[in-house]
């Protein structure tokens, strides 16, 4: 007997879930885009998106996918001919190396594998060997949303620091923003890419490219700029219009408003980032108490190397996908594929799935989730450690024991 019936749940890393109060704002009819509230939102809205990024000195707001914000970064970064280095953890390191590449920059890739993060030594041995300085920009995923390896920013700057080369940093922050720590000015990053329908809470549709002072200067010369590309007119938007190269994300933009200030203004961004922390913990948990004797294992095995936004998790193939199968047809959750971990042809392609816990999710959810891929398991006869759920709900009290609760001693 089925037990789907009700309000399905999608914990995949994106689309996240949308909070009722962002569909709320979204549904109302068309404004007016020449004037009134339309019009004078934005460059709160602007200023609320650097302080989101911590220390950005300027946003462009584009309309499109985060692919649409590595294209505004790239355009605006490189010309025909430039080289850039690319860090490579997974499938999306991957895919901003190919769409650099394909406008005709020179791209030296430096693949950390799919279960590791970047080594900031071999960082700073490539740029050592750039002794002509040909290095235009060193391309960063902060988390690949396929592997969900979380890179460390701040030694990749001090790679490039200590290689003393003149390379901008540029960090992909699409699965990221608003779900792990992220500061744009304490690391020293240059240009950061995200999106809306992550950490943000916002359905697809908006791309963002943050920049330093520094980067603006070094890019006035880019060659590859577009009209509608060129992040110069939008950052300093003197009408409606320029912010966006004609008409606005109108109905994004009201949405984009309310998660902002529920972001910043009602949970604030440190007990978001603290939020997701402990969520992914009881996740981690979860995946360790089934690992015990049996092929299910983290992707990630450092904590430190993990994502708060998505984890990504092995199993004995095909098992991955009948658990996702299971979720979806008898449960009404929905679990993330294993993308980018092998091609979708190979038999092991069914050994990986992702349990995304970005944005708006709570406790209930993400317990629920655990719970149900638990009895998944179990009515499958997928091997599996005991405990599971106990110990994500475990993971869970100890983030968050409430008052009078014993202390507990440090470990």
């Amino acid at each position: 007997m089925p037990l789907a019936a009700g309000r399905p749940y999608a914990a995949i890393p994106g689309p996240s879930v949308i909070p009722d109060r962002v569909l709320a704002a979204m549904h109302r009819a068309a404004p007016n885009i020449y004037a009134g509230e339309a019009v004078e939102m934005v460059p709160a809205i602007a200023a609320d998106l650097r302080t989101v990024a911590r220390g950005a000195d300027h946003v462009a707001m584009y309309i499109g996918n985060g692919h649409a914000g590595w294209e505004a970064a790239n355009t605006n970064l490189f010309s025909r001919g430039d080289r850039a280095l690319a860090l490579v953890t997974g499938r999306f390191g991957e895919g901003w190396a190919a769409s650099v590449r394909a406008l005709g920059v020179e791209v030296e890739a430096i693949d950390f594998g799919r279960r590791a993060p970047v080594d900031p030594a071999r960082v700073e041995d490539a740029l050592r060997a750039d002794r002509a300085g040909r290095i235009r920009a060193v391309l960063l995923t902060h988390v690949d949303t396929a592997t969900s390896v979380l890179n460390d920013v701040a030694a990749v700057r001090a790679a490039i620091d200590a290689a003393g080369h003149p390379a901008l940093l540029a960090v992909d922050c699409i699965a990221s923003l608003g779900c792990d720590r992220f500061e744009m000015a304490g690391w020293g990053v240059d240009v950061m890419v995200s999106a809306s329908q992550k950490g943000l809470m916002v359905p697809p549709g908006m791309a963002f490219v943050w920049l330093s002072d520094k980067a603006a200067a070094a890019t006035a010369d880019s060659g590859l700029r577009t009209p509608y590309w060129d992040w110069r007119p939008r950052i300093a938007a003197t009408e409606a219009w320029m912010y966006w190269f004609g008409t606005a994300p109108t109905h994004h933009l009201y949405g984009l408003r309310v998660a902002l200030d529920m972001i910043l203004r009602e949970e604030g961004l440190e007990a978001v980032w603290a939020r997701h922390r402990a969520l992914a913990g009881a996740v981690w948990a979860a995946a360790e108490a089934w690992g015990r004797g049996s092929a299910v294992a983290l992707n990630i095995a450092d904590p430190a190397a993990r994502s708060c936004a998505v984890t990504s998790l092995r199993f004995a193939a095909p098992d991955a996908t009948r658990l996702r199968d299971w979720c979806d047809r008898e449960a009404g959750l929905t679990l993330g594929v294993g993308l980018g971990m092998a091609d979708p042809a190979d038999p092991a392609w069914h050994g990986f799935l992702r349990v995304g816990h970005m944005g708006h999710v709570n406790a209930p959810m993400i317990l629920g989730a655990l719970a149900t891929m638990e009895a998944g398991m179990a009515a499958l006869g997928i091997p599996h450690g005991a405990g599971g759920a106990a110990a994500a709900a475990a993971a869970v009290a100890a983030a968050a024991p409430g008052p009078g609760a014993p202390a507990r001693a440090a470990e």
